[in-house]
């Protein structure tokens, strides 16, 4: 193992044990019922982002008998996580630094079928009058350095409590198919660790043209889409509508 690979590791292992320090443990200890209380109500924004995607879904089958959303993935970060981006942050460790400051607690991840379904169902949920956008980040239009792709959104939706209304904050993450295989590989094999630094800069250079070949297969899957309805559009045009239309294409009747 090389020398950069060990102090990475002990690096990890310091912060590991910072954040998991008894100051740490006294917060999560004396603040057990909030800290649970707070993460329910990120689970309850979850499910109203998740819903509000499967209706429009299950409209947009029924109007174009075709699903735009392959699935949806959810996850609450987990408090090593939150703790972790709050001391790179230099924030103090309260609940309402978690709230106004991490705004990727909650997340959810829509994969759709084509590149043009990720900027419908973005309009789509954006228009709802109880959604509020605080951020969107387009890394389709403009990848990440390692080829990473996906449109982000930062939101703010409403969840309503036996008494009171709360405003959660949500992250959403709308990617193809494509984009969703290449970040998940693209992830399990940046945390392998016994790589020399020489062998990992060539991979990197290798995972990003594996991201280019990925966004030509989404543009020409894309294409091969507009093509078929432009088609389906032409031939449902020519058939007639009607009976009547039937009649008169078909001369039934002379007079």
């Amino acid at each position: 193992m090389d020398n950069s690979n060990i102090l990475e590791q002990l690096q990890a292992k310091i912060m590991r044990e910072s954040i998991l320090s008894d100051g740490f443990l006294d917060f999560l200890q004396e603040n057990k019922l909030p800290v649970d209380t707070l993460m329910a109500y990120y689970r309850c924004a979850i499910m109203e982002i998740e819903t509000k995607f499967k209706v429009l879904n299950e409209q947009f089958s029924l109007r174009y008998d075709r699903n735009p959303i392959e699935s949806i993935k959810t996850r609450i970060k987990s408090m090593e996580s939150i703790m972790k981006k709050m001391r790179n942050k230099n924030l103090p460790i309260t609940l309402s630094s978690i709230e106004e400051y991490i705004r990727d607690v909650a997340g959810v991840r829509v994969v759709c079928s084509f590149l043009d379904d990720i900027y419908m169902l973005a309009d789509c949920l954006l228009q709802q009058d109880d959604i509020t956008l605080i951020e969107k980040k387009d890394y389709i239009q403009n990848p990440k350095e390692s080829g990473y792709r996906s449109l982000h959104l930062i939101i703010e939706v409403p969840i309503f409590l036996q008494d009171e209304k709360k405003n959660m904050k949500v992250e959403v993450q709308l990617r193809t198919i494509a984009m969703d295989f290449w970040a998940s590989l693209e992830h399990k094999l940046r945390y392998k660790k016994n790589i020399p630094d020489e062998e990992a800069e060539q991979l990197a250079k290798e995972l990003v043209e594996c991201a280019r070949t990925s966004a030509a297969l989404d543009s020409r899957m894309q294409d091969i889409k507009n093509r078929i309805a432009t088609e389906e559009e032409k031939h449902s045009n020519e058939e007639p509508k009607t009976i009547g239309d039937i009649i008169l294409r078909n001369g039934l009747f002379n007079f």
